[in-house]
């Protein structure tokens, strides 16, 4: 079975694209994503053409798929709740659109949104009237609805959520992204996930997932917590994680780690490593390593 995997990596202004790909490749991996700029905040660098060439140049010549590649929008859009910033989450992610479309990136990852306080109802119908807007005009991109953990008021934790949305909404430029740590803090024993795709399969088509995010969770399942652990290090498991991984339904989809970076030890935070190259060579080799993370804290010593 083909295997497209990558991770979580870095876009800064003097590298772009470019960078990506290089620290991608670093780790082994053969896809990547990354956010255009900072996810918190609305600080955006021009996007460099040359960069765009020599990035796809470097990714054709190490058998990198540019349409497996992803970009994840901003945090701070929020879809769900139109009392506060919602004219500016709605053109911020247009912005971030055509960014993507510039730089060559067909999915884009997208956090439906959290309705804070207007209720299930009123949250999901201003996400499909925003997606509604911003689809309006194909810019050749589709936006994929990650799963979520149920934490607070968000919403997309639920299959059936998920449908309304996308019913209603009714673009070819929308899907799913499903994240492994948010199913199983949502209630999704992935122990059964069988299950779980036969109903998503029913309700929305296993043809909408476009990309899958690979973590593990720190907490026990239905904890709503949105805590993500190491592969294999934590409740969902690293066998669970490769049968998900290596489903031959999933065998053209890219899947991405965005799992927690490792630190100099237990107490400190001021040095922390990538766990990335170790984690996707555990994946190929379908092995887990249970010293990995002090490992990567002796090499880096």
């Amino acid at each position: 079975m083909k295997l497209i995997i990558g991770s979580h990596v870095s876009f800064n202004k003097d590298l772009q694209l470019l960078g990506s790909v290089k620290e991608a490749l670093s780790y082994g991996s053969n896809t990547f994503m990354f956010y255009t700029g900072a996810p918190q905040n609305t600080n955006r660098s021009e996007i460099n053409e040359e960069l765009i060439k020599q990035a796809d140049k470097l990714m054709v010549e190490n058998n990198i798929d540019k349409n497996n590649v992803i970009v994840h929008a901003p945090y701070i859009i929020n879809l769900a709740n139109d009392e506060k910033s919602y004219d500016f989450s709605i053109n911020f992610l247009k912005q971030e659109i055509d960014r993507c479309s510039k730089l060559g990136i067909k999915n884009i990852v997208l956090h439906p949104g959290s309705h804070v306080g207007l209720g299930e109802e009123k949250g999901l119908n201003n996400i499909v009237f925003a997606l509604k807007e911003i689809l309006k005009e194909d810019k050749g991109v589709k936006i994929l609805l990650e799963t979520m953990a149920g934490k607070g008021s968000e919403l997309g934790k639920t299959t059936t959520q998920l449908k309304y949305i996308i019913d209603n909404v009714n673009s070819s430029n929308l899907g799913v992204c499903l994240d492994t740590c948010h199913l199983h803090d949502s209630g999704v024993d992935l122990n059964n996930f069988d299950l779980y795709l036969k109903d998503f399969d029913e309700k929305i088509g296993i043809n909408k997932i476009g990309c899958i995010h690979v973590n593990d969770s720190m907490n026990p399942i239905s904890s709503h917590k949105d805590r993500h652990a190491n592969i294999g290090f934590g409740n969902i498991g690293f066998d669970t994680l490769i049968n998900i991984i290596y489903n031959p339904l999933f065998e053209n989809i890219p899947k991405i780690l965005e799992t927690p970076y490792v630190t100099k030890d237990d107490s400190s935070k001021e040095r922390m490593y990538s766990p990335y190259k170790y984690e996707i060579q555990m994946i190929r080799d379908k092995k887990f390593d249970s010293n990995m993370i002090n490992e990567i804290r002796n090499i880096n010593l």
